[in-house]
């Protein structure tokens, strides 16, 4: 029986691991959220409104729900948030409340995409080029450097923001020119090399410097992909489990170049090259990805693991630790449609039947 307060309650990025949490119907689950709205269809027990963490007022709402509530646990689902709790990490220990995450330093690093792929590039991994566009010489150089075959680049914003912020593939300056202006973009852009569509995330939950558990989960499709320019959107509209011995490398490596004694939850995105090696592109750092119900659904429930380990100092013990799952799972997302857990073959099968189904009807 444990007292869990989750961040971000009624987001995407929180529901999936309130969803998980709930599975364990002895423990309490309080949301908090700085949105209403969202927060009205969080499905925590209780649920509080907040500041948003960039307010002046929300350590003083936070540690003040802490102290009334003395939860056992706390776990942030935003890592600009966690961030700016960490400054004041001390206070909420004192309270009582545990949490399991990295230091500052490597937080830091891994929001600002820039800086980790400094430290990706310095311990020897592979990555595409980057240029930083301060200006239009920036620009005209990136495109001189780092254009493709067809002269293309990808531009990327290297500050906090998930969902392929700033994204845009293309090889026309002044196109490039009016999307960082647009963006406000100029010192906050990056120019890199064009990868492949293909991409993986290795989701992990590592404490004190030991890998507890680890799952590869590709990317078949996005959501809503026609709305972003670059087709990213940072929501998953198919996942598919899969393992490979190469990302298990690169994605361990990637973690160890930004953390020295690895702690609480890594996820390495990767992008293929077109040599067919992943690049490791981010890592969003101290939170589970969106759909990490796919994996509790599918037999890996991840919250549940680090709650263990948190609350309960319980460790997973004898089971395969990296891809514990099969490979060919499928998660399948839509805007208002409950996700659903299925495999190619049992599709193949539910869309014969509705194939028959449809034949018949017409005769």
């Amino acid at each position: 029986m444990a007292k869990i307060v989750i961040t971000g309650a009624g987001s995407a990025q929180s529901n999936g691991v309130i969803n998980c949490l709930l599975k364990d119907p002895s423990d309490t689950i309080i949301g908090l959220g700085s949105d209403m709205y969202e927060l009205s269809l969080c499905k925590a027990h209780r649920k509080y409104l907040i500041p948003h963490s960039t307010s002046p007022d929300y350590k003083e709402n936070l540690l003040r729900i802490l102290n009334a509530e003395k939860p056992d646990m706390l776990h942030f689902q935003h890592d600009m948030e966690v961030a700016v709790a960490l400054k004041f990490q001390k206070e909420i220990e004192e309270i009582g409340v545990k949490m399991l995450v990295p230091d500052y330093e490597t937080i830091d690093t891994c929001v600002y995409k820039y800086k980790s792929w400094q430290k990706f590039k310095a311990a020897g991994i592979t990555v595409p080029e980057n240029i930083v566009i301060n200006n239009e010489d920036d620009l005209k150089r990136s495109f001189e450097e780092l254009g493709d075959e067809n002269g293309k680049i990808w531009l990327r914003s290297m500050s906090i923001g998930g969902g392929g912020k700033g994204s845009l593939p293309t090889n026309d300056f002044a196109e490039a020119c009016e999307w960082i202006s647009k963006k406000n973009g100029w010192g906050d852009f990056i120019a890199a090399e064009m990868l492949t569509a293909k991409s993986v995330t290795w989701l992990s939950i590592w404490h004190n410097g030991e890998l507890v558990v680890a799952q590869t989960r590709k990317r078949n499709s996005w959501t809503h992909s026609s709305l972003s320019p670059s087709g990213v959107t940072g929501v998953t509209k198919v996942g598919e489990t899969c393992s490979s011995a190469l990302v298990d490398e690169i994605a361990i490596k990637a973690i160890k170049a930004v953390s020295k004694v690895p702690n609480g939850i890594y996820g390495v995105d990767m992008t293929y090259d077109k040599k067919g090696i992943p690049n490791p592109t981010e890592i969003n750092i101290s939170r589970f990805f969106t759909t990490v119900q796919f994996f509790a659904e599918a037999g890996l429930n991840m919250p549940k693991i680090i709650k263990d380990i948190i609350v309960h100092n319980q460790y997973l013990t004898g089971k395969k630790n990296i891809n514990p799952l099969p490979d060919g799972l499928l998660w399948l997302r839509a805007m208002d449609s409950e996700p659903k857990l299925t495999t190619l073959k049992q599709i193949k099968e539910e869309l014969n039947v509705l194939d028959s189904m449809s034949t018949n009807n017409l005769r």
